[in-house]
């Protein structure tokens, strides 16, 4: 049976740890009370034994002393007028074996329950506030929806196209209430999409301003409300979208114009269906993080609850004394559990989602409030996993041993095989290494509870576990080496290479038509959740960065050895140099040179752009200082790249000053901004105050290596090599340690953006909404 702690420390809510009951602080609490009553009892054991009358008699007066006063007793008070709550504080009625000790212990568990209060009354506030805001939200949208679907009706929208089907409608906020409710019930909104994660994309703004009981556009457009002024963001997510809505904005100021010419009593607003959809969708997503989060909410209590519970328990086992229903009282009757605004909200949540958002179909409405995030594990993925690890070991030890028989990866030894052959395996050794350790990742994040989850705002359908990672690194690399293997094989018995060259071609093809099936098959909407990804990197400035997207772009620079071998596999087949063995054609043609050194410069230029946006978006200009490591980056690799051209002294002395510059850069970066280490006045010397990891020894080891292989690229200045070995397989080997290093980097990356998020309690994320009151402007 699993003990409760166990328990309890499973079912805590990562990023609000630091508000919950701290239950092993109570535990040690009363083990110390346990060990000091057995050292007061051990002198009286003899007598208590020899003397059963005595016994029963101190049995007796404790009961009658149990009936004429209670052992504790609890105060409760208000700390100043201004306080948010009242606060608890235990007072000792009773003689306990150990004074002490046992003051220790309640004032402890009144901290405890204070805390708690306190903490759900600030959430609950939160919550509370952000429900009134949607709900007013969404008022807004059923409002304009209804008029849109009032004179959709009526004929006007025949009249455009599917996409940017807009109606002009004029409506004012003196109609009664009974024709507002009937509009809400005939305002069927549209049918509930699966992606949601989204809606914080790109916001562009649309100002409205209050005349005469009216909404009016800072340009003349009107719609009914309350009376108060209001900004419309409208979400942009894609550049053709952006583009769309730049001119849907100059077609209606043109339009507005005309209609003052011909109308200029009436106010006008020209309702557009794709800007209507992207509100609701919007609304609909704060609707889903807000019944996340007050279900979040409602687990804290009652799992607070049942620890007070199991630690009175213990506490009246240990020292026999009747305090659990004294206390427990207490703990009942205090804000926390006894307050039921987050119940009514929730379900006042539920039926608002029911009725607008799944046409009254509740099971509907549950898959999407309360999804099943659960798979069961198969036994059948880890035999799997067992399987191809055995085939590809055995696979992988009979190429080497007969690559070495054959001297292949020896120097000057098979030129066409080296040139040809093995920038294939480097292509998928290098990208399955890093996926592994992805998996490492996963593994290591789930074991210190770390809510990558939450960070990467990971959808479950498009969540892979590590154990499907290892599957898919197992099962691939079998392949890969089963194809180099069987390559290598025919070669030996006689076959030429222009008849055994294609197999390569056909086996990068095969990984790259699985990566884009459209089937439902090897998990697909993970396939595609990457596919996107890669876009929104590749198109950077254009779409609004997330989490996801500039923690994959920094993969993406750890794998330019990756890039450039990819690039030379897309020549070679392409230009059908595998035919005749020409592998030095594209080393000959310019165009392909000059891509090669963009290769080597695109993805530092992408997180470049990632950081310039997130700059123009949020306005801190530490965005900006990321932006210049990566510059400096890109410096250093242009160095190399003449260097590698021109073995000159000069060239040599650049890469030497610019390569030192950005590796400096990308220390401080990875200690001080992206791990969160090297804080001065922090309690652990040289780290930083919260720690996931247990043992500090880790964190040294971790920024020694990451200096360490940092510096790989000392061998572009020393050309070292293993003896008398290809240099193709030590840049292999320096490449892999590259990889390597991002992996550590990505836990420790992870894991101060979790310790970031658990200081501000954030558990959930906070999603945009399309209207904002805006301060009163003068005409």
């Amino acid at each position: 049976m699993v003990k409760f702690s166990k328990q309890f420390e499973g079912q805590v809510i990562p990023e609000w740890k630091e508000a919950f009951v701290d239950y092993c602080q109570l535990k040690k609490d009363i083990k110390r009370i346990q060990v000091l009553n057995n050292i007061n009892n051990e002198p009286n054991n003899h007598q208590m034994i020899s003397s059963p009358f005595s016994l029963l008699r101190k049995f007796s007066l404790f009961g009658h002393r149990q009936r004429d006063h209670e052992p504790i007793q609890v105060h409760r008070k208000l700390v100043s007028s201004t306080s948010k709550g009242d606060t608890y504080e235990t007072q000792l009625l009773e003689q306990f074996a150990d004074t002490d000790a046992t003051k220790e212990f309640f004032a402890c568990l009144d901290q405890n329950l204070n805390k708690v209060n306190k903490f759900y009354r600030t959430k609950e506030k939160e919550f509370l506030d952000r429900g009134e805001s949607l709900k007013k939200q969404m008022d807004i949208l059923i409002e304009l929806k209804s008029a849109f679907m009032e004179k959709k009706n009526k004929g006007s929208s025949s009249q455009y196209s599917k996409e940017e089907e807009s109606v002009s409608c004029t409506f004012s906020s003196s109609e009664d209430d009974s024709v507002r409710s009937s509009r809400e019930q005939t305002c069927d909104l549209e049918k509930i999409e699966e992606d949601f994660t989204q809606s914080n994309e790109e916001e562009k703004s649309m100002n409205l301003k209050w005349v005469d009981g009216k909404l009016r556009t800072l340009s003349g457009h009107m719609v009914s409300s309350k009376g108060k002024n209001v900004k419309i963001n409208i979400p942009l997510t894609t550049p053709s979208q952006t583009l769309s809505e730049i001119s849907y904005l100059v077609m209606e100021d043109l339009f507005n114009q005309s209609s003052k010419k011909s109308n200029p009593e009436n106010g006008v607003l020209h309702l557009n269906k794709t800007r209507l959809h992207h509100a609701e969708k919007m609304i609909r997503g704060g609707f889903i993080e807000l019944y996340k989060g007050l279900g979040y909410l409602n687990d804290f209590r009652n799992l607070n609850l049942l620890a007070f519970l199991k630690i009175l328990k213990k506490f009246d086992k240990v020292t026999e004394k009747q305090i659990l229903p004294i206390y427990l009282k207490v703990v009942e009757s205090s804000y926390f559990n006894n307050s039921d605004k987050v119940v009514k909200l929730m379900d006042e949540v539920e039926e608002l989602f029911v009725k607008n958002f799944a046409k009254d179909d509740h099971r509907k409405a549950m898959k999407y409030l309360r999804p099943i995030h659960h798979r069961k594990e198969s036994h059948a993925l880890t035999f799997f996993i067992g399987l191809f690890t055995g085939c590809f070991l055995a696979l992988f030890v009979g190429y080497v041993l007969m690559a070495h028989l054959t001297g292949l990866y020896k120097r000057h030894q098979n030129s066409l095989y080296m040139e040809t052959v093995y920038p294939v395996l480097s292509v998928f050794s290098l990208m399955f290494l890093h996926f592994f350790l992805y998996g490492c990742n996963i593994f290591a994040w789930r074991k210190t509870r770390i809510n990558y989850k939450f960070i990467f705002e990971m959808a479950p359908t498009k969540e892979l576990k590590y154990r499907d990672v290892f599957l898919i690194c197992t099962m691939s690399m079998t392949a890969v080496v089963g194809v180099l293997f069987f390559h290598l094989t025919l070669l030996t018995k006689g076959y030429t290479y222009a008849q055994v060259q294609f197999l390569q071609g056909l086996l990068f093809l095969a990984f790259l038509l699985l990566l884009v099936c459209p089937f439902n098959i090897i998990y697909r909407s993970s396939r595609y959740h990457f596919l996107r990804v890669i876009r929104n990197i590749i198109w950077s400035p254009l779409y609004k960065v997330v989490m996801l997207d500039f923690f994959m772009a920094d993969q993406l620079c750890s794998q330019v050895p990756m890039l450039r071998n990819l690039e030379f596999m897309v020549c070679y087949y392409i230009t059908g140099s595998y035919k005749t063995q020409d592998y030095g054609y594209c080393m000959r043609v310019k165009n392909y040179r000059d891509f090669a050194y963009a290769v080597s410069f695109l993805p530092y230029y992408w997180r470049a752009m990632q950081c310039a946006r997130r700059w123009f978006d949020e306005g801190e200009t530490s965005h900006l200082i990321n932006l210049g490591k990566y510059v400096s980056a890109m410096l250093a690799a242009g160095a190399k790249v003449a260097y590698e051209k021109d073995k000159s002294v000069g060239w040599l002395c650049v890469v030497v000053i610019m390569s030192s510059v950005a590796t400096l850069y990308q220390l401080y970066w990875d200690f001080v901004k992206d791990w969160g280490l090297l804080q001065m006045n922090s309690k652990n010397p040289w780290l930083r105050n919260e720690l996931m990891l247990r043992r500090k020894v880790i964190y040294y080891l971790s920024m020694v290596l990451n200096i360490t292989l940092r510096l790989a690229w000392l061998q572009t200045v020393l050309h070292s090599s293993f003896e008398n070995v290809d240099y193709r397989v030590t840049s292999l080997f320096l490449a892999a340690l590259e990889v390597i290093r991002r992996g550590l980097w990505n836990f420790y990356r992870l894991e101060n953006e979790h310790l970031n998020n658990a200081g501000k309690f954030r558990a959930v994320k906070t999603v945009p909404l399309p209207f904002h009151e805006v301060e009163d402007e003068e005409d």
